[in-house]
């Protein structure tokens, strides 16, 4: 998980769970057994995803499936465990549908109930459009857009408060003006350091982006910098050399937060149209104390995002 600034903004209340339906869930998280099926958003075969829209309980739901990975720690059991049916033989050559065991089978499973229009349009294919934002455009277009819509980041709040994934935090510097916590993102599933994947969520409540960051946040985020991948080092032995640390604009959600992902992994959102390498946005902010005040940045939109409506009926698209 380009994602769309508008529909992506309020970013499912936090209500997201993952599950299996499974006899291990039982008293646990919601079971998907019951789930209808209404359509599919839409899908990936590159990234092996999967966007269902249907009901759970009689309430709208939104169920992304996802193969997770093959291991290198698992090769052994996958091996001597599977079972080959094959499915053509040429020469050297022969191809196979291999049944793995159940435990190197599963699915990350994420689920968005009860979601909104807002969570199914999000997920559905469409087309996007790359809108250039002048310092001008922000504050005429775009901030006033975001003033009111009012997206809701209370459960970053929860986090931050540890009244939610609390258990999930691997870092925290709780310095009111410097500090953040560090997490895995819910794309994530831990089992491996090849598709790494971690939030700092910055404590300070008043930045929503980078357009609102100056030279006296500099600080902040060389904490970040500097503090992330040392945690990150400790906890996954993964050297800074190896890390992509980046902000996104259109953010996801309209809170501060950083990406640490693995060099190597393409995570969604990871292009330069929407990317911003936290070690750039320091150089420039240190060059320039209003560097992203009047700036003109890029980022894509999805044809119904709301915003892009705001940039046409102005003019700017």
């Amino acid at each position: 998980m380009a994602k769309a600034a508008g529909e992506e903004t309020e970013e499912l209340d936090h209500r997201v769970k993952r599950v299996k339906c499974d006899s291990e869930n039982n008293g646990g998280e919601t079971l998907l057994c019951g789930f209808q099926t209404s359509s599919v958003l839409s899908d990936s075969a590159r990234e092996k995803t999967i966007f269902i829209h249907g009901k759970l309980d009689d309430q709208d739901a939104v169920v992304i499936l996802e193969k997770t990975p093959i291991r290198e720690d698992t090769l052994t059991d996958l091996f001597t465990g599977s079972r080959l049916k094959l499915e053509m033989r040429n020469d050297i050559y022969s191809t196979y549908w291999l049944q793995a065991p159940p435990h190197l089978n599963e699915i990350k499973t994420t689920v968005v109930c009860p979601a909104t229009e807002k969570h199914v349009k999000k997920y559905q294919r469409q087309e996007s459009f790359l809108v250039e934002e002048s310092g001008t455009d922000y504050e005429s277009i775009t901030l006033p857009y975001i003033q009111r819509q009012s997206f809701s980041v209370q459960w970053v709040y929860n986090i931050l408060e540890k009244k939610a994934e609390a258990e999930r935090i691997t870092y925290e510097d709780p310095d009111p003006e410097v500090g953040f916590v560090l997490l895995p993102d819910f794309k994530w599933d831990q089992k491996q350091v090849n598709d790494l994947y971690l939030i700092a969520i910055v404590h300070k409540r008043n930045i929503r982006s980078l357009r609102d960051l100056t030279s006296e946040h500099i600080p902040l985020l060389q904490n970040i910098f500097q503090r992330g991948k040392e945690a990150i080092l400790k906890n996954f032995n993964l050297p800074a050399s190896k890390l992509r640390v980046y902000l996104h604009y259109q953010p996801s959600y309209y809170h501060l937060h950083v990406h640490f992902t693995k060099l190597g992994y393409e995570a969604p959102g990871c292009g330069v149209e929407r990317a911003h390498l936290l070690a750039d946005v320091i150089q420039n902010l240190q060059s320039d104390p209003k560097y992203y005040k009047t700036r003109t940045l890029y980022f894509p939109l999805r044809a119904d995002d709301g915003l892009l409506g705001k940039f046409k009926e102005a003019g700017r698209l």
